[in-house]
């Protein structure tokens, strides 16, 4: 029943930092933090629900810059609704990210509550965390990439930190009661607000290639966030990786989560939405996308299992309702949240895949399996597919075939994720 495989690996562009620490001094040097704040000035740093690779060295060496300025240095949680929308929730995310008072040499806090600075024409409120409103400065770190519920050319950035982030759960509900087409205008006037009216003083955007190597870092002036977060865009869209093919009938997700995608699996790579109303994009056109783990990172939360057509038992047992659907409600996508059909093992799963598209010659079947959707230098592939990837520049298949092989509880033995544990956990 199931194809013969191949291991195939893709190769992307890949610019990145030597010295990272080295460019986070260079660039808050370009903000000229000494002429905007008083010597003794306390400070936020914004500390996201991302698992952004070297995030850490990164804040750890913005607070020590921001020492050596004679500032005082505080990370503020600023995930919107995740973690819960509680303060002990917040924490326990930032400290699965590696961010402990220790670690960064500076304190840490957490909270929900918001307070509002303004409101748009339209009647939209600007709300801001308490926390930074009662501080002199704000420092907002995040990386600029592709949203997975947005268009147009503002995306995740340094102006949605600010909107949603630092809005707190207030700011991230109200972000996501608007249709689609309507957020990129909700960034741009309440950022506008957020930036006139707090202590925003600049902000570090990072963009990173397909391989989670940090790419760039630029010093951004309040200013010009909603400038540069698009043309970060930009340089993010080129670097980010993709799926080798555009029409497959199954594709394998080893595992979905919070870590690898806010949606745990990147719409933008499996070429669907799912949200009510709107069109689902033209391309890739998977016909079923089975998902057999959903990963410890993630905390639970399985925002975007909807997204999938099957699952196995052990990724619907390890769904935290709370957490989900605290996340499926503000975002209002209520799709993303349907728990698609299950079965007991992951063989079990890939075969009523296969199954519901009619019987299949495996060696017509176009069935791709990929460890993530955030890694996809590492992927299998069938038969039917190698005449379409022969002669890439940018792909390497092996010659020689292997066999899907299951385990005494049918779960998949050759698998990816192992080859990405690198990636994943950083």
């Amino acid at each position: 029943m199931f194809p013969e495989m191949h291991h195939a690996r893709q190769t992307f562009p890949r610019p990145r930092l030597e010295n990272i620490q080295a460019a986070v001094r260079e660039e808050l040097g370009k903000l000229q933090l000494q002429r905007k704040l008083r010597k003794g000035a306390r400070v936020a740093i914004t500390g996201g629900s991302r698992g952004i690779n070297n995030i850490v060295a990164i804040v750890r060496t913005t607070v020590e810059y921001l020492k050596a300025q004679g500032f005082q240095p505080v990370l503020v949680a600023a995930m919107g609704s995740h973690g819960g929308g509680t303060a002990e929730g917040q924490r326990e995310v930032l400290t699965s990210l590696g961010f402990t008072p220790e670690s960064i040499q500076a304190p840490i806090l957490t909270g929900a509550e918001t307070v509002e600075v303004g409101r748009t024409a339209s009647g939209l409120v600007a709300y801001i965390n308490k926390h930074v409103a009662n501080l002199d400065g704000i420092v907002v770190i995040n990386r600029v990439k592709i949203h997975t519920a947005l268009v147009g050319e503002l995306h995740s950035g340094l102006t949605k930190s600010c909107v949603v982030g630092l809005g707190g759960p207030s700011g991230a509900e109200q972000f996501h009661s608007l249709g689609i087409k309507e957020l990129p205008a909700c960034l741009r006037d309440i950022g506008n607000i957020l930036i006139a009216k707090t202590p925003i003083i600049g902000g570090l955007g990072i963009v990173e290639n397909g391989y989670e190597d940090t790419a760039r870092i630029v010093a951004v002036e309040p200013s010009r966030f909603l400038e540069e977060d698009m043309k970060l865009l930009r340089l993010a869209n080129e670097l980010m990786p993709s799926l080798p093919a555009e029409k497959l009938d199954v594709l394998v997700v080893e595992e979905m989560g919070k870590n690898y995608s806010g949606t745990g699996m990147d719409t933008n790579v499996i070429g669907r939405f799912r949200i009510q109303g709107e069109p689902e994009p033209e391309k890739p056109a998977i016909r079923r996308i089975v998902v057999l783990d959903l990963s410890e990172g993630s905390h639970g939360n399985a925002n975007g299992v909807g997204l999938a057509d099957i699952v196995t038992d052990k990724l619907a047992g390890k769904i935290d309702l709370h957490n989900t659907y605290l996340n499926i409600m503000t975002t209002g996508f209520c799709l993303r949240g349907f728990l698609p059909l299950h079965f007991p093992s992951e063989q079990q799963a890939i075969q009523m895949a296969i199954k519901s598209l009619g019987l299949m010659d495996p060696r017509k079947l176009r069935l791709m399996i990929v460890p993530n959707t955030l890694h996809l230098d590492n992927l299998y592939v069938s038969e039917a597919l190698l005449p379409e990837l022969k002669g890439r520049s940018n792909i390497e298949v092996a010659r020689q075939p292997i066999a899907m092989q299951f385990d005494r509880d049918k779960n998949m033995l050759n698998r990816l994720l192992t080859r990405a544990a690198g990636h994943a956990t950083s």
